[in-house]
């Protein structure tokens, strides 16, 4: 993707800069991204509930409602505590499909101080539809919303 990521995280900044609600502030950068990013065909949130990760706020088709910790794509990344670039997903152990048309898939968990509260999780139905540059665009994107949203 040729994306303008410094842009597009000054726009999902200046959303949710100083509004104290999670959901709407999710919910506007799920949007943010939707419209920015090329051939995806899903963008949201799991928010971590109870040792879980519960759907949150996103756009695309209905999607998994729970995942559990170190399962899929999105429960590896809070299991591991690291990002997941995956370029084939039917070649990701324990992918869960929640769309069959999704093909790759980039997660990045959210964190809460040293805890993680949930992860941003972008699908789409292209092969290695995500790279390097992808990643480091969207954890850039992660870090603003964790400095915004999780502030005392």
């Amino acid at each position: 993707m040729n994306i303008d990521y410094k842009a597009l995280n000054s726009q999902i900044e200046s959303l949710i800069l100083d509004i104290p609600h999670l959901t709407a502030n999710l919910a506007n950068a799920s949007a943010a991204l939707n419209l920015a990013l090329d051939d995806i065909n899903w963008v949201g949130f799991y928010l971590m509930q109870n040792g879980k990760l519960i759907l949150g706020p996103f756009q695309g088709k209905p999607a998994c409602i729970e995942i559990e910790v170190g399962k899929g794509v999105c429960g590896t990344a809070v299991y591991e505590k690291r990002s997941q670039l995956v370029f084939d997903v039917h070649k990701f152990p324990g992918h869960i499909a929640c769309d069959p048309c999704s093909r790759s898939e980039v997660v990045i968990p959210i964190f809460n101080g040293n805890e993680i509260a949930g992860v941003l999780d972008i699908d789409s139905p292209k092969l290695n539809n995500f790279n390097e540059n992808d990643l480091l665009g969207l954890e850039e994107i992660v870090k603003t919303l964790e400095k915004h949203i999780f502030k005392e």
